[in-house]
């Protein structure tokens, strides 16, 4: 097996640089032939997974977190945000987050996440394909393994991304989370889904969920699989401040979704568009802020494999 390793050297505040020799011997024990390569920028990541495609990789092991697995999901798709193949991808997670491990049922165990890279069948996961606009107003098309939000969440990764990262996950995600609600104004929008209007108010946050976690552990879409084909939408609708901190614990337990003010459903393909001219609606995906709506998301069946 060939397995090339894409290490974040700044994931987790280095944990991902420092893990990478052990990942590396342990793999070459287990018989791998392992060639590994740093990120040396943001964005670098899809570059290193291009060239790991080129030199025959069988796999692709992801040292890092979300944002470099988001990353290394770029390579999965061509210019006209179509599905290319390539190797099966597999996590040894060092991140803030950490979220999409979660939801794959991974734990943090370096150990455990070579012997799964080397052992484990892959499992076929959707892949979403996300065209929006850029915050310079260019055309943005890219893609997402977890999930893809807007509203408020775009705004909290905006500052968690431009805060510090020793806080660790949760406590990065809620603390942004708090310094964002208290600018955040609730943004009227229109989203549709398979063609259907779903809703058209004022929200919080909308979650087109791929996975079930988000900003550090949250559990936004209980129901989620990332192998079935489809979305879990889920709106946190037109909430006081006061009534989304009394949420927050809901979320992360995973039990909001029978609370007033917060809607749901399934599709395979959404639209949203902000109903105030020039509203700067931000857009998270995967922990990282690609621009502002408006956005249409859509599943790519099936289009990575995943070593889980």
């Amino acid at each position: 097996m060939k397995v090339a390793l894409i290490v974040n050297p700044a994931a987790a505040g280095g944990a991902g640089a420092r893990a990478a020799p052990a990942a590396q011997r342990a793999l070459e024990r287990g018989g791998a032939s392992v060639v590994v390569h740093a990120t040396r920028a943001p964005g670098d990541a899809r570059r290193l997974a291009d060239l790991c495609r080129e030199e025959g990789a069988d796999v692709i092991g992801v040292v890092g977190g979300d944002g470099t697995l988001n990353e290394v999901s770029q390579a999965y798709l061509d210019a006209r945000g179509e599905p290319r193949p390539g190797p099966a991808l597999a996590l040894l997670p060092f991140g803030t987050g950490g979220d999409f491990r979660k939801t794959l049922g991974l734990g943090t165990s370096l150990d455990e996440a070579v012997e799964r890279l080397l052992k484990s069948e892959p499992r076929a996961i959707d892949l979403g394909v996300l065209r929006a606009t850029g915050h310079d107003g260019a055309p943005v098309v890219a893609s997402f393994l977890n999930i893809t939000s807007f509203g408020l969440g775009g705004l909290t990764d905006r500052i968690v991304n431009r805060g510090p990262k020793w806080l660790g996950g949760k406590a990065a995600f809620l603390l942004g989370t708090l310094r964002g609600l208290a600018a955040y104004e609730n943004a009227p929008v229109r989203v549709k889904v398979d063609g259907e209007v779903f809703l058209e108010a004022p929200i919080v946050n909308v979650a087109i969920a791929n996975g079930r976690f988000f900003g550090g552990g949250m559990l936004i879409a209980p129901n989620a699989d990332p192998s079935d084909g489809a979305f879990d939408v889920v709106a946190l609708g037109d909430l006081t401040r006061l009534q989304i901190v009394g949420f927050t614990s809901a979320i992360y337990a995973g039990e909001h979704l029978s609370r007033a003010g917060v809607s749901a459903t399934r599709g395979v393909t959404i639209e949203a568009e902000a109903l105030v001219p020039r509203a700067e609606v931000l857009i998270d995906m995967d922990g990282e802020t690609p621009g502002r709506l408006p956005l249409v998301v859509s599943v790519a069946r099936s289009a990575v494999a995943f070593r889980a």
